[in-house]
């Protein structure tokens, strides 16, 4: 089953054109990673797929229902606000800066959209709370603040915060850069894990090694194009454009 399709997206901001004609799939289960250097539209791109930019062009597809369309003269139109919500609904997001509320407790931070937006009650809410704590190595933590945790802690938290409404698509915007090398492992070992649990995920990452590995299928990315994308093994292993093999070539890969 298709969960996400994007056809023909483009984005510019005033003169800067930042995603060209892109278009990608992606299937349920499936692990979809997209790599590039900075400012070749990656994380825009993730952005437009989960309603913090407007695209310009281009559709965009949930599960068949439509997110945004083309009309007759090229422009994207959005779907109405009932159906934006529906489609809210069907995924996650795992910033790169973690975006907890630092007021709340950790606790609270998992249940506060699935009370308020999901209309779980507080029972359910912390019930599912505490078990994706448990899952995150963090059930001792629930009545801690953010600021009493580590940035790895922090990202578990945030991960388990976008798993509390149970997404179709989970999607990741750079997990680790904001983390010391130390603490990467940490998040990269709870992504495979969720990965093993066939959860549909979309991951903009520089770790190209855990890419990869983790990843069934990948796009590389150069401004505001997509330049390859195939199997992951084979596009980070054996690179066909010139452009991959320059960017691949600062990575220790093998």
């Amino acid at each position: 089953m298709t969960l996400l399709e994007m056809k023909n997206i483009g984005k510019a901001f005033g003169d800067n054109e930042v995603l060209k004609d892109i278009s990608m799939t992606v299937s349920q289960g499936q692990v979809v990673g997209i790599i590039g250097p900075s400012g070749s539209g990656k994380s825009t791109l993730l952005r437009c797929a989960t309603m913090l930019e407007t695209v310009d062009t281009g559709s965009i597809y949930y599960k068949g229902e439509p997110m945004v369309v083309n009309d007759t003269n090229g422009k994207a139109v959005y779907a109405n606000s009932s159906q934006l919500k529906k489609i809210r609904s069907y995924f996650g997001l795992v910033f790169q800066n973690f975006n907890l509320f630092p007021h709340f407790t950790v606790l609270r931070n998992i249940t506060e959209a699935p009370i308020n937006v999901g209309k779980q009650t507080r029972e359910q809410a912390n019930e599912i709370a505490m078990h994706l704590l448990q899952q995150m190595g963090l059930a001792d933590k629930a009545d801690t603040y953010p600021y009493q945790l580590s940035g790895g802690q922090q990202q578990r938290v945030s991960i388990a915060r976008a798993l509390a409404q149970n997404p179709d698509i989970l999607f990741f915007d750079e997990p680790t850069s904001a983390l010391d090398p130390e603490l990467t492992g940490e998040i990269l070992a709870v992504i495979r894990e969720l990965a093993s649990k066939h959860m549909t995920m979309v991951i903009v990452t520089h770790e190209m090694s855990f890419a990869r590995d983790v990843a069934d299928y990948i796009l590389f990315m150069d401004k505001g194009v997509v330049v390859e994308q195939g199997n992951a093994v084979d596009l980070v292993n054996n690179p066909q454009h010139e452009r991959t093999k320059l960017f691949l070539k600062r990575f220790d890969n093998k």
